[in-house]
């Protein structure tokens, strides 16, 4: 009797701020189809030993990158028959946010490279497997839109940070300046991130004070409005 059930994969966008860039991880396929394109790590369904869907994405992102999550969250489902050359699939996708000092990157089982690509304009400058380059695009705008009003940018900063850092991350997501007086009265109000006591960032310019995120349970609100609306009204 002919299986008509689609296969169910997980697929992850996973993003890190490092060089001053907004960067996505990547896998190089080891196998067809796609042999050595560049595809966002994933895999199929494993109905004995994953236990749900997220333990499924993070299981594939552990194995195939070496990247252990600090954030996770479910993006969209994408299915179709075109989408793989091999069947009908199901994709439930996630995107993920690390902060680049605490990952270290290996290739898993199925891939012969992880590494990290840069984004400019929303695209990275190779091509991608599948109907990955569309999802990428679907998870920039949740990312920016989800950064423009909670604080889920303690992902991408390392545990210790200045103000500065912190409105550069915003700045490098959602592609624009953004006034120095104005996101920090907006950060102070919201009350997410409170000074370390003794710990000040030297280097070439004046000591700067360091800073650590309120942990928080739940997805807090960042701002009592957007930063972009804030931003709207300075103009």
């Amino acid at each position: 009797m002919e299986n008509n059930k689609p296969t169910v994969m997980v697929d992850i966008a996973i993003f890190t701020v490092f060089e001053d860039k907004l960067k996505i991880l990547l896998i190089k396929r080891g196998s067809e189809p796609f042999k050595d394109s560049w595809a966002l790590p994933g895999g199929s369904l494993n109905t004995v030993t994953d236990d749900s869907l997220e333990a499924a994405a993070m299981r594939e992102l552990v194995e195939e990158t070496g990247v252990e999550n600090q954030y996770l969250e479910q993006l969209c489902t994408y299915g179709g028959p075109d989408r793989d050359p091999r069947d009908w699939t199901l994709s439930i996708t996630y995107f993920a946010l690390v902060a680049a000092d605490e990952v270290t990157l290996r290739a898993g089982t199925d891939t012969t490279e992880a590494k990290w690509h840069t984004l400019t304009q929303d695209k990275v400058e190779v091509s991608l497997a599948f109907d990955h380059e569309r999802i990428v695009c679907e998870a920039i705008s949740r990312l920016r839109a989800k950064l423009d009003y909670t604080d889920i940018a303690v992902h991408l900063l390392a545990k210790e940070f200045t103000l500065s850092e912190l409105q550069r991350v915003y700045e490098i997501i959602m592609q624009e300046n953004l006034n120095k007086s104005s996101f920090r009265m907006r950060v102070a109000r919201a009350d997410i991130v409170a000074p370390i006591n003794g710990k000040m960032r030297t280097g070439s310019n004046r000591p700067a004070q360091l800073y650590q995120f309120v942990k928080n349970e739940g997805d807090r609100m960042f701002f009592p409005r957007s930063i972009a609306w804030a931003q709207e009204r300075k103009k």
